[in-house]
C-alpha cells in the first residue's frame, strides 16, 4: 500500500512479466480498444443514420453497442497508461468507482438482452399486437431502467465497500471487479446479501426470462411456416449467441474470485480479460454479419469509400 494525502493505493499484481513485455501490453490493448470503438459505434452510426433502421429491435442493438464502449471505455484507458507506467496502482476510490461502473454495465447488457428477447417474443408470437406494445414510450421505459435499476443497486454495492477496513492491499487482476471485496479484514453481510439481490435481480431472472420467450418463439416457429422461422432465425439467433456468451462469462467471473489461488498467473490474466474482449468486440461483428438490414447498410458503407 502507498499513502498519499490520506489516499489508499492498491496495487494491480495480475499482469505476467509486463516489464518484459510491456509495450506488447500496450499494442495489444490499444489495438483491441481501437477496433471496439471503431466497429461498434459504426454500426450505432448506421442505425442513426438510416430511417428503415428506426425500429424496436435495432434501437436496443444500438443501446447494447453503445453500452460496450461504455463498458470498454471504463477499463481500456487504465489498461494502456498501467501498461507504460512503473507502478500499476489505483486509489480504493477509483477502484470503488471502476468497479461500480463496471457491474452496472455488466448488469445493463443483461437486462438490454432481456427487453431485446421481449421485443422478438412479442413480434413474433403476438405480431398484430406488435405495434401498440412496443410503442416509443415502452422503448424508452425499456432503455432508462436498463441502465437506471443497476445503477440504484450498485450504488449501495460500492458506498458500504468504501467504508470497509482493509487488510490487503494486492489485486491479483489487472481491473477492478468483485475481486477486490477479498481485500476487506471482514466480510461484511450487508455487501453479501446486496450482492445475492443484484445477481438475482439483474441475471438470474432476466435469463430465466430469455429462456421463456425464446422457447415461446421455438414452439411458435415449430407450427409455423418456413418464412416464420427464417425471419426468427435471422433475428433470434444473434441474441442467443451473445446471451450464451455472456452467461458463460459472467459465470467465470464469479468462479475466478473464488478459485483464482488455483490458477496459474497466466490463466488468471486470460481469464481476468475475456469479459472486457469478447463482447464488446464480437458485438458489432455478430450484428453486423448475422442482421440483414444491418449487413446490407455496412456493405453500402465499405463500397462507397472504395469508391471515393
Amino acid at each position: 500500500m502507498e499513502e498519499d494525502q490520506n489516499l489508499t493505493y492498491l496495487i494491480f499484481d495480475g499482469y505476467v512479466e509486463l516489464h518484459k513485455y510491456r509495450y506488447l501490453y500496450f499494442m495489444i490493448f490499444f489495438i483491441i480498444y481501437f477496433l471496439i470503438i471503431c466497429s461498434n459505434c459504426t454500426i450505432v452510426y448506421l442505425i442513426w443514420k438510416h430511417q428503415n433502421l428506426h425500429e424496436p429491435m435495432y434501437i436496443f442493438i444500438a443501446a447494447l453497442l453503445l453500452n460496450s464502449v461504455l463498458f470498454s471505455t471504463n477499463i481500456y484507458p487504465k489498461l494502456l497508461v498501467d501498461s507504460l507506467s512503473e507502478k500499476q496502482i489505483i486509489s480504493y476510490q477509483a477502484c470503488i468507482v471502476q468497479y461500480f461502473i463496471f457491474y452496472v454495465l455488466v448488469d445493463s447488457e443483461f437486462l438490454l438482452l432481456t427487453a431485446m428477447s421481449y421485443d422478438r417474443y412479442v413480434s413474433i408470437c403476438k405480431p398484430l399486437q406488435y405495434p401498440n406494445i412496443m410503442r416509443k414510450k415502452t422503448i424508452s421505459i425499456f432503455l432508462v431502467l436498463a441502465w437506471v435499476v443497476p445503477a440504484c443497486q450498485f450504488i449501495g454495492l460500492a458506498t458500504l465497500s468504501s467504508y470497509q477496513k482493509l487488510c490487503s492491499f494486492t489485486l491479483n487482476v489487472v481491473f477492478c471487479n468483485n475481486s477486490f471485496f477479498k481485500l476487506f479484514c471482514v466480510t461484511s453481510r450487508a455487501i453479501s446479501v446486496i450482492g445475492v439481490f443484484t445477481l438475482l435481480n439483474d441475471v438470474v431472472f432476466p435469463v430465466i426470462f430469455i429462456i421463456y420467450t425464446y422457447t415461446r418463439i421455438l414452439i411458435i416457429c415449430y407450427r409455423s411456416s418456413g418464412d416464420v422461422r427464417k425471419k426468427a432465425a435471422q433475428t433470434c439467433l444473434p441474441h442467443l449467441l451473445l446471451l450464451i456468451n455472456y452467461f458463460i462469462l459472467i459465470t467465470y467471473d464469479l468462479i475466478i474470485v473464488r478459485l483464482e489461488s488455483e490458477f496459474t498467473d497466466t490463466a488468471r490474466l486470460i481469464m481476468n480479460l475475456q469479459l472486457v474482449l469478447y463482447n464488446p468486440l464480437f458485438n458489432p461483428i455478430i450484428y453486423g454479419l448475422k442482421m440483414k438490414e444491418i449487413s446490407k447498410h455496412l456493405k453500402r458503407l465499405f463500397c462507397q469509400q472504395k469508391m471515393n
